[in-house]
């Protein structure tokens, strides 16, 4: 087909085109749910309809405002507990110096800080595993 020199705009899809349409009735609480779902995750109900349909339910949906406020509150948390680690550090130096730090007060701390870091790595490895999930 020639092309015409006056169109103008986008240029048609070649390939990958959905020229087929499938009508769908919901009831209402259904309409309701389909609709709470849209303005959560922010997607529109075309591509929440086609990402359940096509990945046969195996695509995630996730709310991204709840997750973006749950990993806030985690990076709060690892922020305090990394400020509590140093204080309780700072103080342990200052009773060793002084001589007055239990051998017990120390080996618990050390114990203490080994299961942190350990939780830390596994927080670490769940979020690089959320992240390639979401990246797909």
């Amino acid at each position: 087909m020639p092309e015409d020199p006056k169109r103008k705009g986008r240029p048609p899809k070649l390939e990958g085109k959905r020229t087929f349409k499938i009508d769908v009735r919901f009831t209402e609480e259904e309409y309701k749910l389909i609709t709470e779902m849209e303005q959560a995750l922010g997607v529109s109900k075309t591509k929440l309809v086609r990402a359940r349909l096509l990945d046969n339910g195996a695509g995630i949906a996730i709310n991204a405002k709840e997750l973006i406020c749950g990993l806030n509150h985690i990076g709060a948390e690892l922020g305090r507990s990394g400020n509590n680690l140093n204080q309780l550090a700072h103080y342990a130096n200052i009773l060793n110096q002084k001589n007055i730090l239990s051998p017990v007060i120390a080996e618990r701390y050390n114990m203490l800080l080994e299961t942190h870091l350990k939780t830390r790595a596994e927080l670490d490895t769940s979020l690089r595993k959320l992240i390639r999930i979401l990246g797909h």
